[in-house]
């Protein structure tokens, strides 16, 4: 149990801040695009390899039972902490992608028709864009986009009028990945289901910063990735609801998924090894579950404080500087710690450049969401600054100050 809660106290589990970039203090600012890891989840895998390496569900000796129960237990922990009615209705996925692209393939491409309907936002990951643009020329359906306000929050009006009995999807992210707005999934939930609509929500930038409780959002399905909630990569979840996983085809076929085979046909396994085809991420999965163990342990509600005071902190130093745009709305509250600007007469990848000279990490370009970018006329792209659990003031300060070295660098 973590006795201190404070960004100084977690940034102590992390080892990577134990290294220095080109003799300067490490400020990593990318977390949007992945958090490091804490020892805790470190050891874990590696107590995995060490102690317990078997393939699980196919042997009777002990590592593979050993195995086995770690794997199973991490579904367990993954339902606890989102507050699914049940463990099967966690599905292990490599990420939040592949979670997408299996609710594409193995529901919607035998459930669409054409004159169906699809709604998802401009401001969607490439991940809950390009999949529904397959599935909709694959079946007929139409694609629709909600619209964003002056302030960068969704149009809930526009997303009224997209609402049809056509409509049979609703896919939308929790937070974007460009200007951190916490969008209002309860409620975009809500409505979908006055007309009947299967709801998605793609957690990925959701998932590590909030308490996530997807009996109250109510959505049909729910997915996250490890590697942004301080878990491996290569390990993500879909969270579906029972009744709507059983009806569905199996989105991968071969060992594990099997109930029974024969040469004329095949039977499935129960849920969720109905979708687990193959050898799985054991490592990965036993990883994800201690990531969970860790968020757990700091609770939620702390992890939300702090970044609500470091979100605070960013927004003001960084509003403070001439000559940046920011595209993200002036205030904190309904948002997290994601700043997407551009600083005038400086290229995006020449801002990332410089400031990594001074140790500072951030992302760079179109973050995969050339849509939203577009509409907000960034189409060359953005510098990207995301901060998590273990970023501290000292770590913004850092940051505005290469920001400056940028102005001076170019003369802007």
């Amino acid at each position: 149990m973590i006795k201190e809660i404070s960004a100084e106290a977690l940034r102590k589990d992390f080892p990577i801040f134990e290294r220095t970039i080109r003799a300067k203090k490490l400020v990593y600012l990318d977390n949007a695009a992945t958090s490091q890891k804490p020892i805790q989840v470190i050891s874990k895998i590696e107590e995995f390899y060490k102690m317990h390496n078997a393939n699980i569900h196919r042997s009777v000796h002990l590592l593979s039972y050993e195995a086995t129960v770690e794997y199973e237990e991490a579904h367990k922990k993954v339902a606890k902490f989102i507050n699914a009615n049940s463990w099967q209705e966690i599905i292990f996925v490599r990420n939040a992608t592949e979670g997408i692209n299996l609710i594409a393939y193995s529901l919607c491409l035998n459930r669409l028709k054409e004159g169906d309907e699809i709604i998802i936002a401009i401001s969607e990951h490439h991940s809950n864009l390009v999949p529904w643009q397959f599935v909709a020329r694959k079946t007929g359906a139409k694609l629709k986009y909600i619209d964003i306000n002056d302030d960068y929050t969704l149009s809930i009006d526009n997303y009224k009028k997209l609402l049809t009995e056509r409509t049979k999807i609703v896919s939308v992210g929790h937070v974007s990945n460009i200007t951190g707005i916490i969008n209002p999934v309860k409620g975009i939930v809500s409505l979908a289901k006055e007309v009947g609509a299967i709801t998605i929500v793609d957690g990925a930038q959701g998932l590590p910063h909030l308490k996530v409780d997807v009996q109250d959002i109510g959505c049909d399905f729910y997915v996250g990735t490890g590697h942004k909630m301080c878990g491996p990569t290569g390990i993500g979840f879909v969270y579906g609801k029972k009744e709507i996983l059983e009806e569905m085809e199996p989105f991968l076929y071969g060992g594990d998924m099997i109930d029974t085979v024969t040469t004329e046909g095949s039977t499935w396994n129960e849920l969720p090894w109905k979708f687990e085809a193959g050898t799985a991420n054991i490592a990965g999965g036993i990883g994800l579950g201690a990531a969970v163990d860790y968020l757990s342990s700091i609770g939620m509600e702390n992890v939300e404080k702090i970044e609500r005071e470091i979100t605070a902190y960013a927004l003001e130093r960084l509003s403070s500087i001439k000559g940046i745009k920011l595209f993200t709305p002036n205030k904190v509250e309904g948002r997290l710690g994601v700043f997407s600007f551009v600083v005038d007469g400086v290229h995006p990848h020449d801002v990332a450049y410089i400031l990594d000279r001074e140790g500072v990490a951030i992302r760079s370009g179109h973050h995969c969401a050339q849509p939203l970018l577009n509409r907000i006329g960034a189409d060359s792209g953005t510098a990207r600054i995301s901060t998590y659990i273990y970023n501290t003031k000292e770590d913004i300060d850092i940051a505005v100050e290469a920001i400056e070295k940028v102005k001076s660098v170019f003369k802007v």
